[in-house]
């Protein structure tokens, strides 16, 4: 969560609370535990954000890093097994003809096609 989202009203020259403070400093520590800081960084830009006294100083702080979109991960696409569907197909037709649809359904639903692939493995390599 950004500053401007805290408070829709922002102006870089209001003074800045203790409670924004703690919060750019909670999320510099989160920059610094996903590796995109150093020790070094973390502690300047720390008493950096409590001697700051403007929103607009504490805004500088976090200026060079990525905001909360950048942390989360995109979904996995959804990959079908096809060793999976090659045993189904020679067990059992009917059972491999009911995975390969279900696996088209959830796939239209999210609006890309599935890719054959090797299972799980597959998964994580085409992402």
């Amino acid at each position: 969560m950004t500053l401007r989202q805290i408070c829709p009203v922002y102006a870089g020259s209001l003074r800045a609370s203790d409670a924004e403070r703690d919060q750019v400093e909670a999320q510099l520590q989160h920059h610094y535990a996903v590796g995109r800081l150093t020790l070094p960084e973390l502690e300047e830009r720390a008493v950096a954000a409590y001697a700051a006294r403007t929103r607009e100083q504490l805004q500088d702080l976090l200026a060079d890093l990525p905001g909360e979109a950048a942390d989360q991960p995109a979904p996995p696409t959804r990959v079908i097994d096809s060793r999976l569907l090659i045993v189904l197909l020679c067990v059992s037709p009917p059972a491999a003809l009911i995975y390969w649809l279900i696996c088209q359904r959830a796939a239209h639903r999210r609006g890309s096609r599935p890719q054959a692939g090797e299972g799980e493995g597959a998964q994580t390599a085409s992402t």
